[in-house]
């Protein structure tokens, strides 16, 4: 899962509140997999639900990032509009 533009936050961690880790993360040991055996359990709990209550507000900062690229979008499109005007019996 790779950022994406829009939202600055890859698909993944919108919904789960976390970066995925990868099958071969666990295979061949990663920093932050091997990180993992060195927090007890009651920790790595209490900070897992600390990146649970901020979950909303980086949905909310996804959102306003979308919404921003949208109207850049928008703005790039309609700059080469041209307005025309048709009347009754033009076709």
């Amino acid at each position: 899962t790779s950022i994406r533009t829009p939202t600055c936050a890859t698909p993944f961690s919108l919904v789960y509140g976390s970066e995925a880790v990868l099958p071969l993360e666990v295979q061949i040991p990663s920093l932050r997999v091997s990180l993992r055996e060195f927090v007890s359990d009651e920790d790595y709990h209490q900070n897992h639900l600390a990146q649970l209550e901020l979950l909303d507000e980086q949905r909310l900062n996804a959102l306003e990032h979308h919404q921003v690229c949208l109207e850049r979008v928008k703005r790039a499109y309609n700059k080469h509009l041209q307005h025309r005007d048709f009347k009754i019996g033009d076709l």
